[in-house]
């Protein structure tokens, strides 16, 4: 059945509030399989950040927060403390929303690559200009990520857990584009296996922990299709709206391969076009590459991003579109 999920951030700062609408929302609509998620919320500051709440998950890495932005440490500083509590009251305040939900629940953590390219080393270069920190990141989030879920587990025991990684960074990253310290030059590139490995560690670490699947969601126009492919995940999450031809290739070589799409259509801050041209924007490359129109009913309908930018009325209306277009993806496939 095709699905219907939000990126994760939302605007505001009321957790509970946020959490029961997009449980709302997304918790069970007919006729599409809703994929809520566990909301953030980056408007309430330092640690709410997409870079912090991934930072705060990291074990025996302590971190702090300095005006180039957040690094490794001796000792945990105060704003990774004040991340670690809010993100224990978030989990309080999901488990009262949740109670009695049987279904599928994401998740969202920002990945290894996105992570080693933002945090800072002592010395104030990135973690991904050094094999070993790189190395550090990898297993030491891969455990954080593992102790989330877990978390998660015990507090909703009855949700299907499903882990999405953020690497907005990751093309960067592999292409050698991240400036160094000193502006004047560029960090090497990180080779595409190592960058595969680490991206493996962390989805086996979510599922050895109790999640049920995985996606890397990655919406720059040059998403690496072979990376996201070889990673471990089972979903690749790309936004379908900047993809060029050679873009949707890759996407039908994915999903050849058994990885799902969690296709972005939905703009994030405009205006909403309608239902139909929404599935147009879809329909139309899928079929162009050859894919078949029943495969239509694997796709996740998703906003192009996270929805923090946006007020709280067209969030609420970003997810009654994304339903809306799912629910028509779905008569699509069927009438094929």
């Amino acid at each position: 059945m095709t699905g219907a999920t939000g990126i994760g951030s939302w605007p505001g700062d009321d957790f509970l509030e946020a959490q029961r609408l997009v449980m709302g929302e997304l918790g069970s609509p007919a006729d599409v399989d809703g994929l809520p998620h566990m909301v953030e919320l980056p408007s309430r500051g330092p640690g709410s950040d997409m870079v912090g709440r991934a930072a705060a998950l990291l074990v025996d890495l302590p971190v702090d927060l300095q005006p180039s932005g957040w690094r490794l440490t001796d000792a945990p500083g105060r704003d990774v403390e004040r991340a670690n509590a809010l993100r224990r009251n978030d989990l309080d305040d999901l488990a009262e929303v949740a109670d009695g939900y049987h279904g599928r629940l994401k998740l969202q953590v920002a990945g290894p690559w996105t992570l080693g390219a933002s945090l800072r080393l002592g010395r104030g270069e990135r973690v991904v200009n050094d094999p070993g920190a790189r190395r550090d990141v990898v297993a030491s989030l891969a455990e954080g990520v593992a102790a989330h879920v877990g978390a998660v587990r015990r507090l909703v025991p009855s949700a299907e857990l499903v882990v999405q990684l953020d690497e907005p960074s990751l093309p960067a990253v592999l292409a050698g584009r991240l400036p160094t310290q000193s502006g004047f030059g560029r960090l090497r590139p990180v080779e595409a296996d190592e960058l595969e490995t680490g991206l493996q560690s962390v989805t086996a670490a979510a599922r050895g922990a109790g999640a049920v699947m995985t996606a890397v969601h990655c919406c720059a126009k040059d998403a690496p299709f072979t990376v996201l492919r070889r990673s471990g995940a089972d979903a690749v999450a790309v936004d379908a709206t900047v993809l060029d031809a050679a873009g949707w290739e890759s996407v039908a070589v994915a999903y050849e391969a058994g990885l799902q799409l969690w296709a972005g259509l939905l703009p994030t801050t405009a205006e909403l076009p309608s239902t139909s041209t929404l599935v147009d924007w879809l329909t139309g490359p899928w079929k162009r590459v050859g894919l078949s129109a029943s495969g239509l009913s694997s796709v996740t309908v998703s906003p192009t991003c996270g929805l923090a930018g946006a007020s709280p009325a067209h969030a609420r209306a970003v997810l009654d579109r994304t339903v809306e277009t799912a629910r028509a993806l779905a008569e699509v496939a069927a009438e094929s």
